[in-house]
């Protein structure tokens, strides 16, 4: 990776360090087969402990008791939807008022608008949601656009083709993103494209853009191969973690109770130095739950 890319998570980091710490580690939750940790919290002010918060909320007043309601549990943020935010002045305004950010928007019909389809008409329509995310996401003070470019459905969609048409749309969009200073950021997912580590940094390395990086998820990647692998490979090209669990005998799950082996991922994001959004994405026992959770996984 270039300098370039490095200073500019640098400056996403630094512009991070402003936001509050992480609530204080309390009990686990009554039931957890995990034993209360004596570690030391080596990522409390390095990592940022959010959840999903699609549209936030209908009226600024919702917003404003959504986002009261995350600060209370010792969340730092939340990231939201574009085109799910239906009134951009009142988050905006929501979070002023309680000084917690929406840290990123997540482009909300990328699954059936693809960058990758066979019709230069659905491409379109995508990529003009993304461009429009990136502008959502710079109005609120997010710092990011999660991404899924794509899915292989066939000899019409294949893999090839997913990675060619979504650089060529993402491309077009670059000029905004680098004007707003947006960070446009690929999930691994379930879609049939790069589905193992070095697939996926070369495609993001092709792409050759500051602007253009990692939303890793960690449990999406366990079904097929080891986080921490994939986060050594990654490296610095890692922006922003989604926070999953999932294991063989029961698929997606409450954090801890699948098959991440959060010592050995908390070993490797220690060794790339990640600092930045760790963001929970499914739900556990409560949201007291899911923060407790995260605390004691990721050391917060």
């Amino acid at each position: 990776m270039s300098d370039h890319r490095h200073l500019t998570r640098r400056d996403f980091v630094r512009a991070a360090t402003a936001i509050g710490s992480a609530a204080a580690f309390g009990e686990l939750h009554a039931g957890s087969n995990r034993a209360q940790s004596t570690r030391s919290r080596s990522n409390k002010g390095r990592i940022y402990k959010a959840d999903k918060g699609g549209g936030i909320g209908a009226d600024q007043a919702a917003m404003v008791a959504k986002l009261d309601h995350y600060k209370s549990l010792g969340f730092d943020g939340l990231e939201g939807g574009s085109p799910d935010i239906k009134d951009i002045a009142a988050l905006q305004a929501a979070i002023r008022e309680t000084g917690v950010p929406v840290h990123g928007v997540v482009h909300g019909t990328h699954w059936n608008q693809r960058l990758s389809s066979p019709d230069p008409a659905v491409r379109m329509l995508g990529r003009a949601v993304l461009e429009q995310a990136v502008k959502d996401a710079h109005a609120i003070g997010a710092s990011s656009v999660l991404l899924v470019v794509g899915k292989v459905t066939g000899p019409d969609e294949n893999h090839d083709h997913v990675w060619n048409r979504s650089i060529v749309e993402i491309r077009q969009v670059l000029p905004t993103a680098s004007r707003l200073g947006i960070h446009i950021l690929i999930e691994n997912v379930w879609n049939g494209f790069c589905e193992n580590p070095d697939e996926f940094r070369d495609y993001i390395d092709e792409i050759d853009s500051p602007w253009v990086g990692a939303y890793f998820d960690i449990g999406n990647v366990r079904k097929f191969g080891l986080p921490e692998e994939w986060i050594r490979t990654l490296g610095r090209r890692i922006v922003k973690l989604d926070v999953k669990d999932w294991g063989q005998a029961n698929g997606f799950c409450r954090l801890g109770e699948g098959d991440v082996n959060w010592p050995a991922v908390r070993q490797a994001l220690a060794e790339i130095q990640f600092t930045g959004w760790a963001t929970r994405e499914g739900p556990d026992n409560s949201l007291e739950d899911t923060s407790q959770l995260m605390d004691e996984l990721l050391d917060l």
